[in-house]
Order: structure tokens, then sequence, then C-alpha cells
């Protein structure tokens, strides 16, 4: 007959038992045999609907090729990538894009391109300004040809660097004067007067271009903030210094372009001079272009709908009294939680002197002692027993002990 495998080595004591010994540990009781886990699949038949295993699918058929058609179909996709259809402020699709778009990615492209305006044109005046300096240099002595090419190199390249800034910059700008003009007309549901051509051609014919520019902004300005449509469009300050700025920058230019005609040492140290001028006014009228870019920009967007929070800061009014009780400004918070101890108020007659209890707040005190009779000053001497004041409530008529009477429950005023 067989005999049974030795159970395995107990995991607890270490000691092997002999065969036979059974499932247990015959010196520290730990159970020995081990586990055998078994899984058996469950009875499809008492498996729900919507777990039970489904037959195959058939088989796919075979692969034909794509579909045919007899003529060229008209459907189709347009070309390129899908864009995501633009809403216009008053909730209405607008078909591919709207004005607003427009002027939205016309703002994100020129505001960049101004900045470079605005760095190139101060590298120019720059090198006007050193090319002057040795202009006055060399009226008493020899210059030094590295300094002269120095100066030529960066007039060079600051001057042209700088045109070519501006011309990009000036197409954007105008680009952007005709989609925000379209923006702000829709914006206050009016059809726009000034047509492309004339709004182009105030851009660029010379004259007309010092007055149609910040006109054109003004009505812009104007319609974006939803002002009535019959009342005279005031342009507000922003415009105002830009077309102070835009026509500074105008005449600047034609001097200087007018001045490259004139022939003599003197024309050309103050065509210097008028270049110098030109680039430094065009870098600040580029940077306060950035600035009405973003504010008209800014006010033709959609207002925000929901919702709105608030920050409500409050502070303390000087008109209102300021209650007896109320603790000083500088009174620490512990003096203001804890009320102090009332000081006990006295009669009038010593005799029936009682002084009344503490707060009960308070901190406790020791049983308490009879107080002292207080020590009248000179100008307060104690009424003689059997004194009355007329209406004071805390005057006895006759002398002898005062008790306070206890509060009866069951008696009635009156």
């Amino acid at each position: 007959m067989a005999q049974p495998p030795a159970p395995p080595p107990c995991p607890r004591c270490g000691r092997q038992a002999g065969p036979g010994s059974g499932a247990f540990c015959p010196w520290c009781g730990r159970y020995l045999s081990a586990l055998d886990w078994v899984a058996t699949p469950p009875d499809p038949a008492a498996l729900p609907d919507s777990l039970r295993p489904r037959p195959p699918d058939a088989a796919p058929g075979r692969y034909t090729g794509p579909p045919r058609y007899r003529s060229v179909p008209r459907w189709g996709l347009p070309v390129g990538p899908w864009r995501m259809p633009a809403v216009a402020f008053d909730g209405d699709p607008a078909g591919p894009s709207t004005a607003l778009d427009r002027v939205r990615w016309l703002a994100g492209q020129l505001v960049p391109v101004l900045w470079v305006v605005v760095v190139m044109s101060l590298v120019a005046a720059a090198a006007e300004v050193w090319r002057y300096a040795l202009l006055l240099e060399s009226r008493s002595d020899a210059l030094s040809p590295v300094a002269v090419a120095w100066s030529d190199a960066m007039v060079w390249f600051g001057g042209w660097s700088s045109v070519a800034a501006v011309i990009a910059a000036g197409l954007l700008t105008i680009s952007w004067s005709l989609w925000s003009y379209r923006a702000a007309a829709d914006r206050a549901r009016t059809r726009p007067w000034r047509s492309r051509r004339r709004i182009i051609a105030g851009w660029l014919v010379p004259g007309w271009n010092l007055a149609a520019p910040g006109s054109l902004l003004a009505e812009t300005e104007h319609a974006a903030l939803g002002l009535p449509a019959d009342r005279r469009p005031a342009p507000s300050r922003e415009i105002l210094v830009w077309w102070v700025l835009w026509a500074a920058c105008v005449l600047l230019a034609g001097l200087a372009l007018v001045g490259r005609f004139r022939t003599g040492t003197q024309a050309l140290a103050d065509g210097v001079v008028v270049h110098a001028w030109a680039d430094a006014v065009a870098a600040v009228a580029a940077y306060r272009t950035i600035r009405v870019v973003r504010w008209i920009t800014g006010l033709l967007e959609p207002e925000p709908r929901g919702p709105r929070e608030l920050l409500v800061r409050t502070g303390p009014v000087a008109s209102a009294p300021t209650p007896p009780d109320a603790p000083a400004a500088g009174t620490p918070l512990a003096a203001r939680t804890r009320p102090a101890a009332r000081t006990p108020l006295v009669a009038r007659n010593p005799l029936a002197a009682r002084p009344f209890q503490s707060d009960p707040l308070s901190e406790p005190q020791p049983d308490p002692q009879p107080d002292p009779e207080p020590d009248p000053g000179p100008d307060l001497q104690p009424d003689p027993p059997g004194s009355a004041v007329p209406g004071s409530p805390l005057s006895d008529p006759a002398p002898g002990p005062a008790a306070d009477p206890a509060p009866d429950p069951d008696r009635r005023p009156g």
C-alpha cells in the first residue's frame, strides 16, 4: 500500500512533518496543505442573454474593388483642411468667415510687424544721430575710416529695413482698417457709406491721407461703441493722439523726400536731421498704432454672456456715529471679545449701599468681602439718614438696613 506523500515544510517553524501527520504542523499548528484553485466555466444556459456567447459572424465576402459610377459624381468634400464654422456675434452662422474673424487675424499679424517697425525705426534714428555727430566732429578733425564705415552700414541697414517694415505694416493696416470698418458697421447694424476704393485712396493719396485715416478710425470707433448713428463721431483721446502722430509722420516723410533733391553740404546735414526726426516720430506712431489696433479690436469683440463676477470692497463709513461701547481702533482682539469687569455701582445712601454682581463672563473671584465704604471727596458728602433725593430710585426714605426684596413671580404690577 502506497503511503501518502510527505507534506511540505512548515512556513512558520520550518520543520518537516512526517507522512500521514495531517494537514497541520504537529509543532506550531500551522496549516500545511496548499490550496488548489480550480476555475470552472459557468453553464451557458444559466447566463443572461447579454452574457451568452454569440456565434461567430459569417466570413466577409470577397473584396470587389471600389464603387463604380457611370458618370463623375457631383458631390464631394471641399478642398483644404476642415475649419470650424464661424458664428457671428448675433448667434447666426456667418458662412466660412466673418469680418470680425478677419479683423482678429489681421490684428494678430499686424501687431508683430508694428513692433518690428518700432525697433527698426529706432535703429535708423540712432544711426542718423551718430552720422550727424560725425558731421559735427569732421569740422575740426579727421574722421576714423572705421567709424565712418560703421555709420554708413547702420544708416543703410536701418533705413532700408525700416522702409520694408513700414511697407508691410502699411499693407496690413489698410486691410485691417477695411475689415474693422465693415465689422463695426455689422455690429451697429448699419450700412457703411465708405467704399473699398474710397478707404484705400484715403490712405494713399497725398494730402487726403492727412485727414481720411483719422476720420475712418473715428467712425469705426463710434460704431463699435454702439453710439447712435445720427450722432457726429467724436474721436477719443487715443484716436486723436494717433491722428496727430500720423500727420506728423506724413509731413516729415514728404519733407525728407523733397530734401533729397537739394544739393550742398548744408542740405545734406539738414537731411540727416530730418531723417532722424522722421524715424523717431515713426517709432512713436507705430507704438500708438499698436494701441489703436488693440483698442478697436477689443471694442469689436462680442460682449460676454452669462454671470459676471464682481469684487465688492467695503470700508468704514465716515458719517456713521461710533457707538460708545465700541472698542478703539488699536484695541487687541482679546480685549474686544472679552469684556472687562464692570465697576460696582454704589448708592448715595451709605446704609443702602449694595454693590451689583460682576459680569458673569468675567473671571471667577474668591469669596466676596464686604466692600469698604467709599471715601467721599470734598465735593461729595453722604446724605444724612432719612434724607431722600427726589427722583432718585436709590434713595431710602427711612433709616435701617436696606435689602432688595426677592421678586415675586405671582405678583402683578399695579
